[in-house]
Parts: C-alpha cells; sequence; structure tokens
C-alpha cells in the first residue's frame, strides 16, 4: 500500500473513533473536556517541536496578518471542537458526522463566495441536491440541522484561512493552541477554585483518558500531514468520507441512536450529493492527467 494513504487514512480511522473517545469522558461538561484539549495539545506540540528544534517559524507571529489570521483560525477551531464534543456527549453523533459530510461542499461554496472561484456544472448539481437533504430536513423537523451546518461552516472557514496561512500544520496548531492556553488555563483554575472541576470525579481510568488528549489530538494531525504530501488531491478528497461514515456507524450502531426516515432521505440526498462530487472530481482529475501525458510526449 502506498504509504501516503496509510498515513493519511489512518488519521481519518482515528478522528471517525473520536465519538468513542469523547463519550467516555461524558461525565465532564463539553467546555472542561474542550480547556484540558487545548492545554494538553499545546504540551504535547511543544514537545515535538522541541525534539525537532523547530522554532524559526516564531518569528513569522510578529506579522500582524500572520498574528491576526491565526487568531481568527484558534476562534473558528475553539468554536468546531466545542460542539463537535458537546454534539457527540449530547447523544447528537448522527448529526456531528453530518458537518464533516457535507464539509467538502461546504469548501466548495465558500470557495465561489471568497475566492471568486468558479464551480464545474456537476459541482453545482452536487451543492444543489446537498441544500435539497437539508431543506427537507429542515422543514421535516422545523429546524435547522444547526449542529451539522455549524460544524462545516466552521470547518469550512478555518480551511478557508489555513489554505493561504504563512504556517504549516504542526506550527499552525501550536500557534492556535499558544493563543487559547492564557484563557483555557484561566477558565481551568476558575473552576478548580470554586469546586465546579469534574477532574476530580472521573475514576483513575478516566483521568488517564483525559491527560492523553494532546496525543489523541496530535498525532491524527502529523499522521495526516505526513500523508497528505505523498498522495493526490482527488485521493485525499476520497480518504475524508472514512471519519464522518466512521462516526455516523458508531452512532446508529454503537450507541443506538435513531436514524429515522427523514434522515434517511436527507442523509440519502447529501450521499447522493457527495457521490456524484467524489466521481465528477475524479474524472477530472483523470482526464487533465491523460492531457499532461499527451502534451508530454507532443513533439516539440
Amino acid at each position: 500500500m502506498n504509504r501516503g494513504i496509510l498515513y493519511a487514512g489512518s488519521a481519518y480511522v482515528l478522528w471517525g473513533l473520536l465519538p468513542i473517545y469523547w463519550k467516555t469522558l461524558s461525565v465532564m461538561p463539553a467546555q472542561e473536556i474542550l480547556v484540558m484539549r487545548m492545554i494538553l495539545s499545546l504540551l504535547f506540540l511543544g514537545l515535538v517541536l522541541a525534539v525537532r528544534r523547530q522554532w524559526a517559524w516564531t518569528a513569522r507571529l510578529r506579522e500582524p496578518r500572520v498574528f491576526f489570521t491565526f487568531l481568527a483560525t484558534a476562534a473558528l477551531l475553539t468554536a468546531n471542537w466545542y460542539i463537535y464534543i458537546w454534539g457527540v456527549n449530547a447523544g447528537f453523533i448522527i448529526e456531528t458526522s453530518l458537518g464533516y459530510f457535507i464539509t467538502p461542499l461546504i469548501n466548495v461554496l465558500l470557495g465561489v463566495i471568497f475566492l471568486k472561484e468558479r464551480p464545474r456544472p456537476w459541482q453545482w448539481i452536487a451543492l444543489g441536491i446537498a441544500a435539497t437533504g437539508v431543506i427537507y430536513q429542515t422543514i421535516s423537523y422545523g429546524a435547522l440541522p444547526w449542529i451539522g451546518l455549524t460544524l462545516a461552516f466552521s470547518f469550512g472557514t478555518y480551511g478557508l484561512l489555513r489554505k493561504t496561512a504563512a504556517l504549516g500544520s504542526l506550527e499552525g496548531l501550536s500557534t492556535e493552541m499558544a493563543l487559547m492556553f492564557v484563557p483555557a488555563l484561566a477558565y481551568l483554575i476558575y473552576l478548580s477554585l470554586n469546586g465546579q472541576s469534574a477532574f476530580f470525579d472521573l475514576t483513575v481510568v478516566n483521568r488517564f483518558v483525559l491527560l492523553a488528549v494532546g496525543v489523541v489530538t496530535a498525532i491524527p494531525l502529523l499522521l495526516f500531514a505526513a500523508g497528505a504530501r505523498q498522495i493526490p488531491m482527488i485521493t485525499l478528497g476520497v480518504l475524508q468520507y472514512i471519519a464522518p461514515t466512521l462516526q455516523f456507524l458508531i452512532g446508529v450502531l454503537v450507541y443506538g441512536e435513531a436514524f429515522t426516515p427523514i434522515y434517511r432521505v436527507s442523509y440519502g440526498l447529501i450521499w447522493v450529493a457527495l457521490i456524484v462530487y467524489t466521481v465528477e472530481g475524479f474524472l477530472v482529475a483523470r482526464r487533465q492527467a491523460r492531457r499532461r501525458r499527451a502534451a508530454k510526449f507532443q513533439p516539440a
């Protein structure tokens, strides 16, 4: 197997299994899990950077554009992580998976709005089918699937900003965690001083599970960064559906969340949209590869 596929696929599998990890910590409020995740992730990432002796990039943070870009991405990541952890532990794993199913399509929409990109006809069709699924669910339940949409738009916007950011994956996440470190630590101290921290109510096993959150956060990211450099974007695009598929299956099969008839119709439409989007991207990439090969062998 291609090593890049193995790395990236492993990252998506680990992200797909995260609901089980968060569920083991469901006795803690989502906001306390979040701040522990930020603090412990920064400590682990700092250790990785120290081992690699990668500190030269910190000079870029003096540039206002770089600093404020990462302040914005830190805020988006905070919102995304909080909604995801809360959604999983509140029994909405199926809806959280919706967010990551439609993120690729939201990326197309954000590209149109902010980057003035021009989607191909079949990409517009995929967006239309997915929108129909969301609208059907909204009308049927009388409310927007806000958990899934919030996750999709926050992560899509995060990706949009990181697309042109000055720092790489490891350095960027370290910066985001560093920017959130002070408020996270202040909140944790506040909980402890007021006797509101749930950490001391955890079992010994669950405390060890929580203390591993920095590793659990960083390892998939490092695997993804390693794999993404070695495989084509179309392959990465197909692999990204591993995570929400696992999340969805865990919600239905492991935790018994109801997959109602309304969900079946709305998710069915979204899955059709993803198939159209993925197949179209694959065919376009193949045609472009053929043209490049043909041009390569054209006589000068």
